[in-house]
C-alpha cells in the first residue's frame, strides 16, 4: 500500500488563534500542544497497524467508532443518543440522560440507546482522574441509576482544550462517526472564561448555533441540556423550575469535590451511595491520616 505524505509549515499563531479565537496568553494547553511543538506538520493517509494499548486497566472501555457501531447493531438500536462529560455521574445527569431516551420513546423510537462518552485526555488540574470516574461510572450501572442494557460506556480519548465553538464541532463529528445520531449539549459548550479578562470567552450561545450550521453535521440532531439540581422540597434531583427557585440547590462540580474531600455526605438522592463511596475513598488516599498508612472507611451518601 503506497501512502500519501503532506508537509505543512506550522503557524502556530494561525492555529491559535483559528482554535480558540484569541491569541491571549494562558489559554489551555497552547505551550504543551503547540507553542513547544516542532515548526513542520505532516499529514496524509493513515494505516492503522494495531490499536494503541495503555495497560492501565481501562483499555476495555476504549472503543473505536467502528467498535462502538458494532456495539449499537449487536443491542439492535435504533437511536443512539451521546453524553459527553469529565465530572462523576450524579442523578442529575442520570436524570437527563432517561429522561432523553423517555423523549426518543415518544418519538417513536424501539430501542433508543445512550453512548455515555466521558473526556479521557487532558481535563482540568483538580478534576477527578479518569480511572476513578470510570469506577465511578460502574457504580451508576450496578446500582441501576442507569440501564445498563440501555447504556454503552466508552473512553473518548480527546483532550478537553476549551475552544467552545470550533471545539464542540469536533466533539459533534467524532459522535457521528462512532454511530451517534442524536447529541445533548448544554449552555455555553467546552466554553472557558477569558484568560486574561473577567468575562466568558465565547458567547454561551454560539456553540449550539454553529452545531446548526456546520457543514457534515446534518445528520446529528442536537437536543437541549435540560437543567436539573437539588429539589429540596422533595429530596432528589429535579429539572429546574423557576417558579419556584427557591426551593432548589445548585450544587456545582467543585462544591461536589470539596464535599467528598472534607467526608462530608451530600443529600439524599444526589448521587448513588456507591459512586459517592468512590469518590471519597479516591480523596482520602490523597491525604491518608497521620502516622497511618491506611485509608479512612468511606462514608455513603
Amino acid at each position: 500500500m503506497t501512502l500519501t505524505i503532506e508537509i505543512y509549515k506550522h503557524n502556530k499563531e494561525e492555529r491559535i488563534a483559528r482554535t480558540w479565537g484569541t491569541t491571549a496568553r494562558g489559554l489551555p494547553y497552547v505551550e504543551e500542544a503547540i507553542t513547544n511543538a516542532g515548526d513542520w506538520l505532516i499529514g496524509g493517509d493513515l494505516e492503522v497497524i494495531e490499536p494503541i494499548k495503555y495497560n492501565d486497566g481501562l483499555d476495555q472501555y476504549r472503543l473505536s467508532p467502528a467498535q462502538l457501531r458494532e456495539e449499537f447493531a449487536r443491542r439492535n438500536a435504533d437511536a443512539v443518543f451521546a453524553f459527553q462529560l469529565r465530572n462523576p455521574v450524579h442523578n442529575g445527569h442520570a436524570l437527563l440522560m432517561t429522561d432523553t431516551r423517555r423523549r426518543l420513546l415518544e418519538m417513536g423510537y424501539k430501542n433508543p440507546v445512550l453512548l455515555l462518552h466521558p473526556l479521557g485526555g487532558f481535563t482540568k488540574a483538580d478534576d477527578v482522574p479518569l480511572s476513578v470516574r470510570m469506577k465511578q461510572h460502574e457504580k451508576v450501572l450496578e446500582e441501576g441509576v442507569l440501564n445498563p442494557e440501555s447504556t454503552v460506556v466508552a473512553i473518548f480519548p480527546s483532550p478537553m482544550h476549551y475552544a467552545g465553538p470550533t471545539e464542540v464541532q469536533w466533539h459533534a463529528k467524532a459522535r457521528i462517526n462512532a454511530g451517534a445520531n442524536f447529541y445533548i449539549v448544554g449552555r455555553d459548550p467546552a466554553g472557558m472564561g477569558h484568560p486574561t479578562e473577567k468575562r466568558d470567552l465565547y458567547d454561551a450561545d454560539h456553540g449550539k448555533k454553529v452545531l446548526s450550521m456546520a457543514p457534515g453535521l446534518e445528520r446529528l440532531n442536537i437536543l437541549p441540556f435540560k437543567v436539573a439540581a437539588y429539589d429540596t422540597k422533595h429530596n432528589k434531583m429535579n429539572f429546574f423550575d423557576p417558579s419556584r427557585k427557591e426551593d432548589f440547590l445548585f450544587i456545582s462540580g467543585t462544591k461536589m469535590r470539596s464535599l467528598a474531600k472534607n467526608r462530608e455526605s451530600p443529600p439524599d438522592g444526589f448521587m448513588c451511595p456507591g459512586g459517592w463511596k468512590v469518590l471519597v475513598e479516591y480523596y482520602d488516599s490523597l491525604a491518608p491520616p497521620e502516622g497511618s498508612s491506611k485509608l479512612r472507611e468511606a462514608v455513603a451518601a
